[in-house]
């Protein structure tokens, strides 16, 4: 009793340390002793945090303290001193049910919302706009906004390739291996549709934003499709998540979701003035409603 009243304390007391562990992770990163997930700002980042710290967690916890119970318990009453005589019983047909049929029910109990949450990454609702993701072989992904506009040939008149950011032209707001020398723009509470691929003579790669809570492989030759929609306004980061080659730890994904009359402000800046003037003109933006917290 003892030893479960301990054991107990201490499940407790790691959960509410990651719990404020978690509190602190923000930025749309991982943090330095940062336990859990990061925060997420998707409906499916919501379910999946729902899904992990409510229903897994505690499932595994309650199976881990059992089996630990049962071990102590066979190891203080089952051994040679306590035991000498041992029992030479082979069968339990109580047991053999219960451990055949419990495991089931917790299966079962697990598959429902799993597949509740399956069915909501993969179902894919109208989207309020579209962006076309590359990966290329150099290691380095290429963004399209067609409904930004066309040109003749049907290719998207915004469009632009990400590159990861020097170290020695990192600014105050940057992280290193994860800040881009121009960042994916979209409005907050937009419905992102992703059409996703990499480049025919490539490798496959996957775009990933935990705080999104997806992931899509980037294979050459096909369109894999997902979607978003992020309700914080804020800067998310990723990395390509398939080992993809010798720069694989740098393809970093930003993004900035920001508010409609920004993303306004940056679409008719980046289709008049291009990237480069689109990314200095939206963090001059930002920075003035101090929305670019300085680290």
């Amino acid at each position: 009793m003892r030893f479960a009243k301990i054991w107990a304390g201490s499940a407790v007391m790691l959960a509410l340390s990651a719990g404020a562990a978690l509190a602190e992770g923000g930025g749309g990163h991982a943090v330095p002793w940062q336990m859990g997930l990061q925060p997420g700002v998707t409906p499916v980042a919501e379910f999946i945090h729902w899904f992990h710290n409510y229903l897994l967690l505690p499932i595994i916890t309650v199976i881990t303290l059992f089996v630990l119970g049962l071990l102590i318990y066979v190891m203080v009453k089952f051994n040679a001193k306590a035991n000498p005589v041992p029992s030479k019983t082979t069968h339990n047909t109580t047991i053999e049910v219960l451990w055949t049929v419990i495991p089931i029910v917790i299966l079962v109990v697990i598959a429902i919302p799993s597949f509740r949450l399956l069915y909501l990454q993969r179902d894919m609702p109208q989207g309020d706009m579209t962006i076309k993701v590359i990966g290329n072989p150099s290691w380095n992904w290429t963004y399209e906004y067609p409904d930004l506009g066309t040109n003749e040939d049907g290719s998207a008149k915004v469009s632009f390739t990400a590159y990861l950011k020097a170290k020695d032209k990192l600014e105050a707001t940057d992280t290193w291996l994860l800040s881009t020398d121009v960042p994916v723009v979209v409005p907050v509470n937009k419905t992102v549709r992703l059409h996703v691929t990499s480049d025919p003579e490539g490798i496959i790669h996957a775009w990933t934003i935990p705080a999104f809570g997806m992931k899509i492989d980037a294979i050459p030759g096909r369109l894999n499709e997902d979607w978003f929609r992020a309700t914080k306004e804020g800067v998310y980061y990723g990395q390509c998540s398939e080992l993809c080659g010798k720069d694989h730890a740098f393809m970093p994904i930003e993004v900035h979701v920001v508010s409609q009359a920004d993303f306004d402000a940056w679409s008719e800046k980046i289709k008049t003035a291009g990237a480069d003037e689109a990314r200095s003109f939206l963090f001059a933006l930002l920075k003035a409603k101090g929305q670019l917290a300085q680290k």
